[in-house]
């Protein structure tokens, strides 16, 4: 099964937060808004600076704001500040030395179109996408009595 960390999953959650209130705002601020413990917004948000999808600002009035809309951050770039990169198995884009049983491995690098593939569909995903109101479900045809 494939599954985004709870981290990850807390960040997507903590961007809406951060674009829903505008401007500027505190951990602490967005902990109380969201329900997540205080530390790990800090720690999610220090991680979403470091990848250059929010900005903090210190002082008096500091916190953290978006550095561009959630509409242009697609959910891959929020999956690799937190997770890493994406990838199904360890010997992904010429990685070495990650599984001992690489020099023999006769699918070596045949994984390389589904980690795309999958890299490609989360990059076609926004963050405003998962972020924005439920869309009500297409309607059922009706059954008609003959």
């Amino acid at each position: 099964m494939l599954r985004v960390s709870k981290l990850t999953d807390y960040a997507v959650v903590v961007l809406s937060r951060l674009e829903a209130e505008g401007g500027v705002q505190t951990a602490p601020g967005l902990a109380a808004g969201t329900g997540i413990a205080e530390p790990t917004v800090g720690k999610v948000m220090k991680m979403l600076a470091q990848a250059g999808l929010v900005e903090g600002l210190r002082g008096a009035r500091g916190g953290y704001r978006l550095i561009r809309p959630l509409a242009s951050v697609p959910l891959s770039e929020v999956i690799v500040a937190i997770d890493g990169p994406i990838a199904l198995t360890a010997c992904v884009d010429g990685g070495f030395g990650l599984c001992e049983a690489e020099n023999v491995c006769p699918v070596r690098g045949r994984w390389d179109p589904v980690n795309a593939a999958i890299r490609g569909a989360l990059s076609a995903i926004t963050i405003a996408e998962i972020a924005g109101p439920r869309q009500a479900a297409p309607a059922e045809p009706a059954l008609v009595a003959e």
